[in-house]
């Protein structure tokens, strides 16, 4: 029976499926959870600006967040197969996954770039133009270094892929990866809801 078991456990750690969730795994957990506490304080302040200024609206083009939006929300699919792929052991689709989740990333601050430059040349709106452009920029500009970051770590990832790093038992980097650029995804939706749609709906 012993002898058994422990199998099991080797298997599991191997695919990173074992019931029992590792010390890494925790890990990675409570520092995503430290950063969203860092959101969550960022855009609580944000949100009470907007109930005490009703009629504010960001003075920027609702395309380009748009089309960013998709960009990012979707990159959530290549990651996705990407980590799946090195647990089955496939290689190719592992590559191909993280080279399509940094592109769609890539986009996605290629186009706030431009808003920034948009919002700040046609506009005149910048940090210090007002308390809202001071929390605006600090909230998209938070969440923009979020996905340099992720994007730093998804690139040293698929170089250590090209390498042949990664294998069936040994994958943890990739997961650690997949779990950060879904954290980053998801803040995203809680930072377009605020500082884009709810202005919309008032």
């Amino acid at each position: 029976m012993s002898i058994a078991y422990s199998g099991q456990v080797s298997a599991a750690e191997g695919h990173g499926e074992l019931v029992g969730r590792g010390v890494n795994w925790w890990g990675m957990i409570f520092f995503i959870a430290s950063e969203a506490l860092i959101f969550a304080n960022i855009i609580a302040s944000y949100l009470y600006l907007e109930i005490r200024n009703v009629n504010w609206r960001p003075p920027i083009d609702y395309v380009i967040p748009l089309i960013g939006t998709v960009m990012l929300l979707g990159s959530s699919i290549p990651i996705r197969i990407a980590g799946s792929s090195i647990a089955k052991g496939n290689q190719r689709n592992l590559k191909l996954g993280l080279v399509l989740t940094i592109l769609m990333g890539t986009i996605f601050l290629v186009g706030l770039a431009i808003e920034y430059a948009g919002a700040i040349t046609d506009e005149h709106f910048t940090p210090a133009s007002s308390v809202f452009g001071s929390c605006f920029y600090t909230l998209t500009g938070l969440h923009a270094s979020h996905v340099i970051v992720g994007l730093i770590i998804l690139s040293v990832l698929l170089i250590r892929s090209l390498r042949g790093n990664f294998t069936v038992k040994k994958h943890w980097a990739i997961q650690a990866g997949e779990m950060y650029w879904h954290f980053v995804d998801g803040v995203w939706v809680f930072v377009l809801t605020v500082v884009y749609l709810l202005p919309l709906i008032r």
